[in-house]
């Protein structure tokens, strides 16, 4: 079975990325792919999470194994693979690209093509020029702070910037355009 990924950024307009690949495939496999066709290191450190349909994160699948509590439950990238736990067209996954200031790609499975397999990914589409792989945290702060002067995001302080600053009180939930972002997964 072949699965088409739909990727988009919340960061570059009109950037979006589809990528076929084969369902016996590891996560490994669909991270090089994104790699590939961004333009992307492979050697960054990088996660994908399993989301529900409101993008909470869920299961963890990262690219090594970084000593995670026990109490967390994680996957390896290279042990993980697609047909195992994605399950139905409509799944979401958060790829986190940039740890440092926790950036990452909406993808979502969009289609289970059967009885056909691949042996290599490809990239079937590709639009607009990818967000820079890696930012320094001076230069994410001037983008937030930007933000925050025109009112797109509520200003918060360094001691608020970690993992959680997208779940933190100061992200305000409704000033995300859901319905342009919807617009872009189903194109």
């Amino acid at each position: 079975m072949i699965f088409n990924f739909r990727i988009v950024s919340d960061e570059v307009d009109n950037f979006k990325r589809e990528i076929n690949i084969d369902s016996t495939a590891t996560f490994m496999d669909l991270r090089n792919a994104i790699c590939d066709c961004t333009g992307y290191d492979k050697n960054v450190f990088s996660s994908f999470f399993l989301c529900d349909e409101d993008w909470e994160k869920k299961l963890e699948i990262t690219s090594d194994d970084m000593d995670f509590d026990a109490d967390q439950d994680f996957e390896l990238m290279d042990d993980a693979i697609l047909g195992d736990l994605i399950e139905e067209e409509g799944q979401k996954l958060l790829y986190v690209f940039d740890y440092m200031t926790d950036r990452a790609f909406f993808v979502v499975m969009t289609e289970m093509i059967p009885d056909r397999s691949l042996k290599d990914a490809v990239c079937s589409l590709s639009v607009g020029k990818a967000p820079a792989q890696t930012m320094d945290i001076d230069e994410f702060d001037a983008i937030v702070d930007a933000k925050a002067a025109k009112g797109a995001v509520t200003p918060v302080g360094d001691d608020d910037l970690d993992a959680d600053f997208y779940g933190a009180d100061a992200y305000n939930e409704d000033e995300f355009d859901a319905d342009s972002f919807s617009d872009l997964m189903e194109d």
